[in-house]
């Protein structure tokens, strides 16, 4: 099928600095995978700013205003000791957030029944009330908020990065209608996501230790997709970081590109039988260039394959 793809390159003018490892080429390795991959049929869309009203449905009024009064006209100014803005940084920031709101509004009405959003800075670390770790608005919490508005109420999360969704998690723990479901490393940053967080029983967390086996991290993952199949959503929407990657440089994980093909199948296959084939997915980490732009393609090519 053919998927549609958000993205923008007023992206790639997000600069934290020299060495942080949130950088431009990022994006750019994982547009130039796709771009180079013969066997993707996708559509490719600008993603819009994000309306102010959508970051409101997730974050209160006043971090919003001083996240917009935060972002400077010169230079850099850190909103926490991971988060740096640059003179580009809200501009990207709007379009990543309004990548993945447009993209579960297409899917809603029926424009497409797959997206993938190419976006930076990513979104899961950020709370409603708290910039952090490279995130300034929580993208797929604002998504799902925005697929709720459309219709779509209820709404599975699963995140996959190799970092704990905390902000995702925050925003949704009290909500029963949005099901969160997060695999990752433990011990790492940001130390939360432990098994026994389980919210109003929306939220299911499954750690995997360092260096722990893929066939580990497979199967575990497989028990957090019982879940949400069990919680029967009307679309999923997919924090997909490829940080877990053994080639990482900020996790110590086994998985490799066709590990992230074989998962997003199986989400499909959750959404196939529940959500009328409904996955929005939306770019978090990955930090290895060579293996961030493969393992996006992989992930592409299975989300496309119906």
């Amino acid at each position: 099928m053919t998927l549609a793809l958000y993205t923008h390159l007023d992206m790639l003018d997000h600069q934290p600095g020299d060495g942080h490892v949130e950088s431009p080429q990022r994006l750019r390795a994982v547009i130039d995978a796709l771009n180079d991959d013969p066997n993707l049929e996708l559509e490719p869309q600008d993603a819009p700013l994000v309306d102010v009203e959508d970051l409101l449905r997730v974050h209160p009024q006043a971090f919003v205003d001083a996240v917009f009064a935060a972002a400077p006209s010169s230079g850099r100014r850190a909103l926490d000791p991971d988060t740096v803005m640059s003179t580009g940084s809200l501009l990207a920031a709007r379009r990543a957030a309004g990548a993945c709101a447009a993209a579960v509004r297409a899917v809603a009405v029926g424009e497409t029944q797959r997206a993938f959003c190419a976006v930076r800075p990513p979104g899961h670390h950020a709370e409603p009330g708290a910039a952090m770790g490279f995130c300034m608005f929580s993208n797929v919490a604002v998504a799902a908020r925005a697929a709720q508005a459309a219709g779509l109420k209820r709404v599975a999360i699963v995140d996959f990065d190799v970092h704990h969704g905390n902000g995702t998690q925050a925003v949704f723990e009290n909500d029963p209608t949005v099901f969160f479901a997060s695999i990752h490393q433990s011990p790492l940053y940001p130390g939360t996501g432990d098994p026994s967080e389980t919210g109003l029983g929306n939220i299911a967390n499954a750690i995997v230790a360092p260096h722990a086996p893929r066939e580990t991290w497979r199967s575990r993952f497989e028990g957090l997709m019982d879940k949400v199949d069990a919680f029967a959503p009307e679309l999923v929407i997919v924090s997909a970081g490829f940080d877990a990657h053994v080639r990482d440089p900020l996790s110590a994980q086994s998985l490799e590109e066709d590990d992230f093909a074989w998962a997003i199948r199986a989400i499909v296959s959750v959404a196939n039988a529940r959500a009328k084939g409904r996955v929005v997915s939306s770019l978090e980490g990955g930090y290895d260039l060579q293996a961030l732009g493969r393992s996006a393609a992989a992930h592409v090519r299975a989300l496309q394959e119906g």
